[in-house]
């Protein structure tokens, strides 16, 4: 029989080893990460970074090989430009992933290589993009085919990146060029942050939305600059603690909530936070809209914008309860969306519209607990004065100048 002391250290042993084995299988626990099935860098898979060779293939293997594995692993996509179709990139995953992105991507101008969006993460936890490469849609090559403008059914061409039901994701330091339709579309996701990105595309280009917000919480957004052909952001129904921070809006339609009402059961919008951004030229600046003929009845509350300036924007402070595109609705006046404590507190620069302030409410519904708190306006023409028009709404005026004091 071994001595008492031999037996303790043997049994110490293999529980050690059984522990580090668990730890293994189960990084959270503190364990290393798995190894991948194969390499993660696009380039060991075979694409090639020559703008013309087809590299989905390589960027899906990549995906499934860290996507399998456990820790943390770090798909790469080198410099080059890589030319895709659809990427599906979907979970759920057993690892933490983050794609360095130091090439270029580039999104086929072949519509029929897309079944719905371009790059669309779908079901992850823990997500990661950062680095200084570009997402290019190459919209150039297919907004001729985008008739939103026309028609309110129309086919809905590739949004660029889309997080769907996605948690703890961070979009850094990349830029995203000429998208088909909206550049980035964040759905039913949670604790999502873009820090430092860059989106571009041309003032006159169709539906380029820069960051389209639905169904989520906890999406913060800062130190971005976006300059696009439709909304620089745009907050959807069911979005919840929203802060835009530090934002550079231009050229593009400012600032939006909503369209809100355009759908049955929308859910409400409530706790946005709009602070220290700059718009420059923008055809809105902050705007709440929601259909006139609305089909469902969210609430929109407790908003806060303050310290904003405004460069040479047209209507720059503007609730439309009427809102109604391309004459498509009834003008009833009769919304059922109800809009309520909206503070715009230190808000300067210049208009390029007389009315600088526009406050239009719905009869059947006024807007309640608005607040123009220092806010400083002038429209940049001679010749004609400032303005505020205000209808159907409620709250009150501090610090303004007379022609805006309209509540």
């Amino acid at each position: 029989m071994a001595p008492r002391g031999v037996a303790m250290t043997v049994v110490v042993a293999l529980l050690a080893a059984a522990a580090l084995q668990a730890a293994q299988a189960n990084p959270a626990a503190g364990g290393a990460p798995s190894m991948p099935a194969g390499p993660l860098d696009i380039a060991q898979l075979g694409a090639k970074g020559d703008g013309k060779s087809d590299s989905t293939p390589a960027i899906l293997k990549a995906w499934k090989h860290a996507c399998d594995a456990t820790g943390t692993q770090k798909i790469v996509i080198p410099a080059g430009n890589y030319l895709t179709g659809s990427l599906e990139l979907k979970g759920p995953c057993k690892s933490s992933i983050i794609i360095r992105l130091d090439g270029n991507l580039l999104g086929t101008g072949d519509l029929s290589a897309y079944k719905k969006n371009w790059i669309e993460i779908q079901n992850v936890d823990n997500f990661q993009i950062n680095g200084h490469g570009t997402i290019d849609g190459q919209g150039p090559l297919v907004w001729k085919s985008n008739e939103c403008q026309k028609s309110y059914n129309c086919k809905i061409l590739p949004n660029s990146l889309v997080l769907d039901f996605v948690k703890n994701a961070q979009i850094r330091g990349i830029t995203l060029l000429n998208s088909k339709f909206f550049h980035m579309n964040i759905y039913a996701s949670e604790n999502v942050v873009v820090d430092k990105v860059t989106i571009k595309a041309p003032g006159d280009s169709p539906n380029t939305d820069g960051i389209h917000i639905g169904d989520s919480s906890n999406v913060t957004i800062t130190g971005t600059t976006i300059g696009v052909g439709d909304d620089c952001i745009s907050i959807g129904p069911g979005s919840q603690k929203i802060r835009v921070h530090g934002v550079r809006c231009g050229p593009g339609h400012g600032i939006s909530v909503g369209s809100l009402g355009r759908y049955k059961d929308e859910k409400d919008v409530e706790d946005v936070k709009v602070t220290d951004c700059t718009l420059v030229g923008t055809s809105n600046g902050l705007r709440i809209k929601s259909y006139e003929d609305s089909k469902s009845s969210p609430k929109a509350s407790k908003f806060l914008y303050e310290g904003v300036t405004m460069d040479n924007v047209s209507f720059p402070i503007i609730i439309d309860q009427k809102y109604c595109p391309n004459n498509i609705c009834v003008k009833s006046g009769a919304s059922k969306v109800a809009v309520s404590d909206v503070v715009f507190k230190n808000i300067h620069g210049t208009s390029n519209t007389p009315e600088a302030v526009t406050l239009n409410c719905a009869n059947n519904l006024p807007c309640q607990g608005v607040q123009l708190v220092n806010v400083d306006l002038k429209y940049n023409k001679p010749g004609n004065k400032t303005m505020a028009v205000c209808k159907n709404a409620a709250g009150k005026s501090i610090g303004v100048a007379k022609e805006l004091a309209c509540l």
